[in-house]
Parts: structure tokens; sequence; C-alpha cells
């Protein structure tokens, strides 16, 4: 199968949904920022501290290269992988483009759990209600990116274990149909 990209803003659910859809379907899943991690040997942090954001979109943009050649992978795109470069022009041709949306009043409820709020520096030390600004900001300026994803779903029913293995088989399903359709175009 070619490779499965999850794309949107941080808090949509991209590794939640991602590792569990990754399980149903018995494929393996990649944190793109996980893998750009352990191809450094640094953090994703130290990278934009020590290199600078343009140095990490160039990794970024090297390593997505590298997941995009991979088959039967669930890949996590961080919320700003499509906004760069060819990234998006990249994911679509390489595979199959998925667009997690939910509302950013949903993504500010998950950004500010004390466990996620710790995974995101830029959030770190805000005040509680600067994060919906900040979200739907940001969210409409990568909308025009986010949009050219061949598929848009809802990951808003990600909240407990059972609902999200729910939607994982509903986006599952929507998968399969999605590589048939491609299998009888291309006649394979």
């Amino acid at each position: 199968m070619k490779p499965v990209f999850l794309i949107g803003y941080m808090g949509c659910g991209k590794t939640t949904l991602g590792e569990v859809l990754a399980r149903q379907m018995r494929l393996t899943f990649i944190d793109l920022d996980e893998y750009i991690e352990q191809r450094q040997g640094v953090t994703i942090l130290e990278i934009f501290d020590e290199m600078g954001e343009n140095r990490f979109r160039e990794l970024e943009t090297a390593a997505l290269c590298e997941v995009a050649a991979m088959s039967d992978v669930i890949v996590s795109c961080g919320g700003g992988t499509p906004c760069h470069g060819d990234n998006m022009a990249l994911m679509n041709q390489a595979g199959i483009t998925v667009w997690l949306t939910t509302s950013p009043e949903r993504i500010t409820a998950r950004l500010l759990l004390p466990e996620q709020r710790v995974k995101r520096p830029k959030f770190a030390n805000l005040p509680d209600d600067a994060f919906l600004p900040i979200v739907t900001r940001e969210l409409e300026a990568r909308t025009p990116y986010y949009s050219q994803a061949q598929l848009q779903f809802d990951s808003t029913d990600i909240e407990t274990g059972p609902a999200t293995a729910r939607t994982a088989r509903r986006l599952a399903t929507i998968l399969h149909s999605q590589q048939e359709t491609e299998n009888d175009r291309t006649g394979i």
C-alpha cells in the first residue's frame, strides 16, 4: 500500500489516531518528528534552537522524501509540514493524504491538557486564554495547504480508547476503498 500521510494542525489527532489506525491496518506507524529526531540524534527543539527553522525544514523535507518512498506506512506529519516547499505536492504524488479536521475549540481543549502542553514549547508558557486565538489564526493560515489533501476526515471523536478505535475503523474503511479505486484505475 502507498504511504498514508496524516496532516493537520497540532492537536488534531495525527499521532493518537495514526497509531491506532496503523495497528488496525497492520501497517507501520511513523511520526515524522520522531523519525527526524532519530536520524539527527537530537530533539526537534534542539534543532530549532541550534540550527534554526530553515534547517529544520530542510531536514523535514529530506525525511519526508525518505518515508514517501516506503510502502505500508501511516505517517503522522508535523502541523507545518504541508506548508513548506513542495511537501504537499510530494505527499499527494507519493501516497494518500488525509487532512484530519476538528474545531479550533476542540484542538484548544486538547492542547490545554497538561501532558500535551509540556510537549508543545510554543504553548508552554502562554496563558490559557491565549490558545484559542492562536489556534484559530494559524489554522486559518494553514487551511489553503491542508485543503490540498486528497481526503478530509473528522477527527473530533478520539477522546477515549474505544472512540479512537471506532474512528480509526471508519478511516481504515475509507482508505481501503481509496486503495481499491487506485488499483482499479492503474490496473493493479
